[in-house]
């Protein structure tokens, strides 16, 4: 059996233990060898870093002023509790160019802050009012186990429902010299993808890319609503364990039946 092949049986059946043995015997490609994947693409660049708004309140403690009231009924009504406030660093500004709005930093893979989200709770005509910086980051790198499925969805809120190892694309589609499509390459990760019903288009163009390069990837069927968003968890959940395999069969099957 082809190495890359029994080890993603390993990673999906067995457990952490397991691959690890597996990998300690010298059975994993080294993944710094699929740089040259991409070196004629490759173009030195400094690390993304930017600080959060002076106004920033933390949402992450067990008190929260009067001034919060607003941004945490916001949260609550979308499905997101204090546990997901903690783990996704959630704050809020109530003054400043970032007033009225959410913010969710994203870390990179050092813990630094490479860019965040700024999502209006009072209904701003403006639902989002982010840093004028650059989107092709890996949103949270810092938190991401590559070992495990990697789980694609479109927005911030999307990624909050998914769960661990989710990776919001913050509205743009991925293409093939992105950072965190050339990482999912590197690291042979399990891709499960979450987008909107309505962006067939881009999912197949995704889907066809990963195929290019041999990636393991999974369909999780959105219909019935507008976005993962509105999904509570546990759906989510049910729908990821009914995901579809996506072989090169299969997408000339979809691909096929698309323009029939």
């Amino acid at each position: 059996m082809h190495g890359r092949s029994a080890r993603r049986i390993i990673r999906r059946f067995g457990n952490f233990r397991q691959l690890q043995e597996w990998d300690s015997l010298g059975n994993r490609e080294d993944i710094n060898t699929f740089d040259e994947i991409f070196d004629y693409k490759h173009v030195p660049e400094s690390k993304q870093r930017i600080f959060l708004p002076e106004e920033f309140v933390t949402l992450t403690g067990k008190e929260h002023p009067i001034s919060a009231i607003p941004a945490i009924r916001y949260l609550e009504n979308r499905g997101i509790i204090q546990e997901d406030i903690v783990r996704w660093k959630i704050g809020y500004c109530v003054r400043g160019n970032y007033e009225n709005r959410i913010i969710v930093p994203s870390f990179d893979e050092e813990g630094y802050i490479n860019y965040f989200i700024a999502r209006t709770y009072n209904g701003d005509w403006r639902k989002y009012l982010n840093p004028s910086l650059s989107k092709d980051i890996l949103f949270n790198h810092l938190y991401l186990d590559w070992d495990s499925d990697i789980i694609l969805v479109e927005g911030i809120f999307d990624a909050m429902k998914a769960g661990p190892n989710s990776i919001p694309l913050l509205g743009s589609t991925l293409r093939e010299e992105s950072k965190l499509f050339q990482e999912i390459v590197k690291n042979d990760a399990a891709v499960f993808l979450a987008l909107d019903p309505d962006a067939e288009k881009k999912t197949n163009n995704i889907i066809s890319k990963f195929l290019e390069y041999g990636i393991e990837v999974y369909v999780i069927d959105a219909s019935g609503y507008e976005d993962v968003g509105e999904m509570t968890k546990e759906q989510f959940v049910e729908r990821k364990q009914s995901a579809s395999f996506v072989g090169d069969d299969d997408y000339l099957f979809m691909k096929n039946m698309r323009f029939n």
